[in-house]
C-alpha cells in the first residue's frame, strides 16, 4: 500500500516523453502513486492506496518551480507602484527603501512576511521557490535574510550584489570588496547561489565578473539580473562564466540571444516585472527559435513585482511574449527546475519529487485562458497536501 493516490486525473501532465505524448507528457485516465514523498508511477486511474486525492477529472500539473523571488523583505512600496503607473520610469534605487525597513524589521516580523507569501504561492500552485537575499547589504542582515530563507526554501542565494548599500554611495569598489570577501565567505555555507544584479544604478561588468568569479570560489553556483533595464555585459558574461541563469533578458541584443541559444545559461523571463515597471516584454518567441532554453518565475518582491502568481506570468509570456501555452507551462515548471539544475522538481515521473497541483479545469490551457482566476483546486508539495481549496 501506498502513502498517497491522486486518482481519477482527467489529462496529467508529466513533463516526461518518456511517460506520457509529446513534450509536455500527458497521460489520461491517470493516477500518480506517491510514496515517502516522491513519485513512485504513473498509472491509469483506479489505483489504490492509503490515502486517496481525488482529482474528479480534472487537469493535473507539475508544481511550479519560481526559480527567481526575493521573499524575504519588509516594508511597503505600493506608491512607488502608482508612481510608476502614472508615468516615472523604474529605477533601481528603490531597492534602499525595501532594505530601511528590512533591517529595522525584528526577525519574527520577517518570518511571518516569508511564511505568509510561501502560502500564498502554495495557494497558486507554486511547490518549489528560490529565496534571494539582498534587502540587508551588511554582512550581519544579508545572513540574516539567507537563514530564515534556507528555513523554509530549497535553493537560497546570495544577492549582496543588489545595490551599492547607503552607507558606501560614491564608494561602490570599497562595497564590492566587502561583498566578494567577507560576506561571500559568511554566507557561503548558508547558499548555494550567488546572483549579482547587473545594471546601470546598479553593478558594471567588471564588477559582476568580480562578484561572480568570487562567488564561484567560495563553491555558489552563479545567477545573473542581466538586460532588464537597457542592453548590457550581463548576459555575455553570464554565459562565458557558465551561470544556470540570465534574469529578466528584456532589452536583449542579437549577440545576446545567440549566446543564451548556444549555452546550457536558461533564459529566466519575468514578465511580471515588466508589467509592474512598464518595460517591454520579452521576446521570447525569438529565444525559444534560437534553441535557448527559457524559465518563467515571478520575481516576487515589494518594489518591482509583488505577486507570487505563477499562472499570471503563464498568461502574460502567451499573450506579451511570443510562447504557446504548452511552452510557457513547461517554463514555469521544468524551465525553472532547469534554471535551478535541479532534475527532481518541475516533472511527474517515478524518482520525481511528488510536486503537484491540481486545476479546476479540464486542461493547462486555462491557465492562460481565464487569466486571474483561482483555478488551483489543490497543492501537493514533497508528498503532503500543503493547499486545498475549503469545500462549500
Amino acid at each position: 500500500m501506498t502513502a498517497l493516490v491522486v486518482d481519477r486525473i482527467g489529462l496529467l501532465v508529466t513533463n516526461d516523453e518518456t511517460v506520457g505524448e509529446g513534450r509536455l507528457g500527458i497521460v489520461r485516465d491517470a493516477a500518480v502513486v506517491i510514496e515517502d514523498g516522491s513519485v513512485v508511477a504513473v498509472v491509469p486511474a483506479g489505483a489504490a492506496g492509503d490515502e486517496r486525492l481525488d482529482a474528479a477529472g480534472a487537469c493535473v500539473i507539475p508544481g511550479f518551480v519560481d526559480s527567481h523571488t526575493h521573499p524575504v523583505f519588509a516594508g511597503d512600496r505600493s506608491a512607488e507602484f502608482a508612481a510608476r503607473m502614472a508615468g516615472r520610469p523604474y529605477a533601481a534605487g528603490g531597492i534602499h527603501t525595501t532594505v530601511a525597513a528590512t533591517r529595522s524589521a525584528s526577525e519574527p516580523e520577517l518570518r511571518a512576511g516569508l511564511r505568509r507569501r510561501v502560502a500564498e504561492a502554495h495557494r497558486g500552485g507554486t511547490t518549489h521557490l528560490e529565496a534571494k537575499s539582498g534587502y540587508g547589504l551588511t554582512v550581519e542582515h544579508e545572513l540574516r535574510l539567507l537563514r530564515l530563507a534556507g528555513e523554509i526554501t530549497d535553493d537560497t542565494t546570495l544577492m549582496a550584489a543588489h545595490v551599492v548599500t547607503a552607507e558606501r554611495a560614491g564608494a561602490a569598489e570599497e562595497y564590492v570588496d566587502l561583498v566578494c570577501g567577507a560576506m561571500v565567505e559568511a554566507a557561503a555555507p548558508l547558499a548555494r547561489w550567488i546572483d549579482v544584479f547587473c545594471e546601470r544604478g546598479a553593478f558594471d561588468g567588471d564588477q559582476t565578473r568580480r562578484v561572480l568569479e568570487a562567488g564561484q570560489a567560495a563553491g555558489l553556483g552563479l545567477r545573473v539580473h542581466a538586460a532588464q533595464l537597457g542592453p548590457g555585459p550581463g548576459v555575455q558574461i553570464a554565459v562565458e562564466l557558465g551561470a544556470a541563469s540570465a534574469d529578466h533578458c528584456t532589452h536583449l541584443t542579437g549577440a545576446d540571444v545567440d549566446a543564451l541559444g548556444g549555452s546550457t545559461t536558461v533564459a529566466t523571463l519575468l514578465p511580471a516585472s515588466d508589467f509592474s515597471t512598464r518595460q517591454p516584454y520579452p521576446d521570447g518567441r525569438r529565444l525559444v527559435d534560437a534553441g535557448a532554453t527559457v524559465a518563467l518565475a515571478t520575481n516576487c518582491n515589494p518594489g518591482s513585482s509583488f505577486t507570487t502568481a505563477m499562472a499570471l506570468c503563464i498568461a502574460l509570456a502567451v499573450r506579451d511574449c511570443g510562447l504557446t501555452v504548452e511552452e510557457a507551462l513547461w517554463a514555469a515548471t521544468a524551465g525553472g527546475a532547469r534554471a535551478l539544475r535541479r532534475d527532481d522538481i518541475g516533472r511527474i515521473a517515478p524518482g520525481a519529487r511528488a510536486d503537484l497541483a491540481l486545476l479546476d479545469a479540464p486542461s493547462y490551457l486555462h491557465l492562460a485562458y481565464r487569466p486571474g482566476m483561482d483555478l488551483v483546486l489543490a497543492t501537493v508539495a514533497r508528498g503532503a497536501l500543503v493547499w486545498a481549496r475549503p469545500g462549500p
